[in-house]
């Protein structure tokens, strides 16, 4: 597997992105609530991604609206996602779908679709894909929150091998028209000038869509990118339809490469208790300015999710390894450290002092505009975090991230344009241009600072052990080392 890791900065998101301005508004607006929400975006094998010719992205879909916002704004080419079909009949989600080319997809589940109308879709694919384009669509055909993949739709299958069999018969009247006009009630597309695309350049490109937390605000977010999938021409029947042998044959293969990009473990019992072990793992690694790259630490939980577990279950000691991961994971939480915390005793005494030093001054002389900012915008936390409970799903699909980043998008930028309301009517217009940029930068600033406050607090309390309770803090330390010694045991003989 491939160990690019890149972080995504913002810059790299915006910049990226080509189309209309209402294209590239609406992609700036996106990765701006993406980054917000989310504290890292990392991608590992985009290296891989061809960087032209047709691509067909498959991805599992553990997070909502989430998934395709993130593949939208992080993908290294341009993309047309599907989504379902009820999603375009909202009033903001339906505009913001056609903005950024989305198609609908007709699923069975949904109340009121009408299936026979994905014939459509998968010609307004087929006619993408021959001109070279990309689309990005999630076989499971639903978002869910089983710590495994679910069994996937032969819908990517059937686009990819008849967008690469079909011959192109799109006639002037297309051509002029663009795919969306021949589809008006999905996207908006522009006509393209590429010509068809050769029998042999499309690719399907499995990604893994990974968080740390999904619904938890400054959590973490993983793209991982897999091997493309050759897919050859097959002789399709009257209605241009591929052989069902070859749609369950590319199926299986799109499923096994979407299992080596993603987790799978069979409760929610055993991830847990493989997160545990993965930050107990890699806190060996970490320490007070350094971080382990979240594809580093999602091989070592994947690994030790679809391999060593099965080990661990057939062995006698599996229930007390468990018993002990556990164990120790609440005790640091009764104390109030993370496993990484316990990497103080490899610090000095002067590096400690500077560190704390340095960071306190920042956070004080920063403090007035953190409580500024804090008071400002927690009515409109508050807000998106009861939304997000009160509409946790859509049919029958995850929904309380989408509903809690859309929320802010919407509320955030409303809370903005009152303070600067407030201002010219208290004082003047002068005051009002001044506190719109005022507030954003009080916002961002108590983000920033309440973020940093927490890392320190777990590192304060672990100096405070260190020199309240030394033998306390060495037990621990000792404990984690046999820990980690044990899962490396088992990751060795795993691997071998």
């Amino acid at each position: 597997m491939p160990t690019d890791a890149k972080t995504l900065r913002l810059g790299d998101m915006i910049l990226r992105r080509k189309g209309t301005l209402s294209q590239r508004l609406t992609h700036a607006v996106i990765s701006v609530a993406l980054r917000l929400f989310f504290r890292r975006i990392e991608t590992s094998g985009a290296a891989l991604v061809p960087p032209a010719g047709a691509v067909v992205f498959v991805l599992n879909h553990p997070n909502g609206l989430i998934d395709p916002g993130l593949v939208f704004a992080a993908m290294p080419r341009r993309i047309s996602f599907l989504a379902k079909s009820t999603l375009f009949k909202l009033p903001v989600i339906g505009w913001l779908l056609r903005t950024v080319e989305a198609l609908p997809v007709f699923r069975r589940v949904d109340e009121g679709a009408d299936v026979s109308q994905n014939t459509r879709t998968f010609e307004a694919c087929g006619r993408l894909l021959r001109r070279g384009r990309c689309i990005a669509l999630f076989p499971e055909g639903v978002s869910h929150n089983a710590p495994k993949l679910l069994p996937i739709k032969t819908g990517a299958a059937r686009i990819a091998l008849g967008a690469i069999s079909l011959k192109e018969k799109e006639d002037g009247e297309t051509e002029r028209q663009g795919v969306g006009e021949t589809f008006n009630d999905a996207a908006s597309f522009s006509p393209s000038p590429r010509p068809p695309v050769s029998q042999s350049s499309l690719k399907i490109v499995p990604v893994g869509l990974y968080y740390t937390s999904k619904t938890s605000f400054r959590s973490e977010a993983l793209l991982r990118f897999g091997t493309p999938l050759e897919v050859g021409a097959v002789a399709l029947d009257e209605r241009s339809e591929p052989p069902r042998e070859a749609v369950r044959e590319l199926s299986a293969r799109i499923e096994k490469a979407l299992r080596e990009v993603t987790l799978n473990v069979e409760t929610e019992e055993q991830l847990d208790v493989a997160r545990k072990a993965e930050r107990l793992f890699s806190s060996v690694y970490e320490g007070m300015n350094v971080r382990l790259p979240l594809a580093e630490r999602f091989d070592f939980l994947r690994r030790l999710s679809a391999q060593m577990f099965a080990r661990l279950s057939a062995s006698e000691g599996a229930e007390k390894l468990r018993a002990r991961i556990i164990s120790h994971e609440e005790e640091l939480r009764r104390i109030g450290l993370a496993p990484e915390n316990l990497q103080l005793s490899r610090l000095s005494v002067g590096f400690v002092f500077r560190h704390f030093l340095l960071r306190t001054g920042v956070l004080l002389f920063l403090l007035p505009l953190t409580i500024v900012g804090a008071v400002i915008h927690l009515p409109a936390y508050l807000v998106c975090t009861l939304l997000a409970r009160l509409y946790p799903k859509h049919g029958v699909d995850e929904i309380a991230p989408t509903v809690k980043i859309l929320a802010a998008i919407l509320l955030m930028p409303l809370t903005w344009l009152v303070v600067s309301a407030l201002a010219f009517l208290w004082i003047d217009w002068r005051a009002s241009l001044v506190a719109l940029p005022l507030t954003i930068l009080c916002g961002y600033t108590a983000m920033r600072v309440l973020e940093e406050f927490y890392d320190m607090r777990g590192w304060f309390k672990a100096v405070v052990l260190v020199v309240r309770r030394r033998k306390l803090f060495l037990r621990l330390l000792i404990e984690r080392r046999a820990l980690q010694d044990e899962l490396e045991r088992i990751e060795t003989h795993a691997g071998g």
